[in-house]
């Protein structure tokens, strides 16, 4: 139990708070930072595969045209 109030020392604690926090702070901006470039090359390589599945898609669609348009004049 307290009796008295060391006021001189109050500033101190504060401050070494203070400074704790910010370092949280700055390490939840780094890793907002490292989530956010992940999620920007996630959504590139996203936007490649997407590419190719329409490319193999339309290949896939003109191989059975040209399959239907032999086996119709056989």
């Amino acid at each position: 139990k307290p009796h008295t109030v060391r006021y001189d020392a109050v500033s101190a604690m504060l401050l070494n708070e203070f400074l704790k926090e910010h370092h949280k702070v700055e390490d939840l901006q780094a890793a907002i930072a490292q989530l956010k470039a992940t999620a920007t090359q996630q959504q590139e390589q996203i936007a490649a595969l997407t590419a190719r599945v329409q490319k193999v898609k339309t290949q896939v669609e003109l191989d059975k045209s040209v399959s239907k348009t032999t086996a119709d004049n056989e």
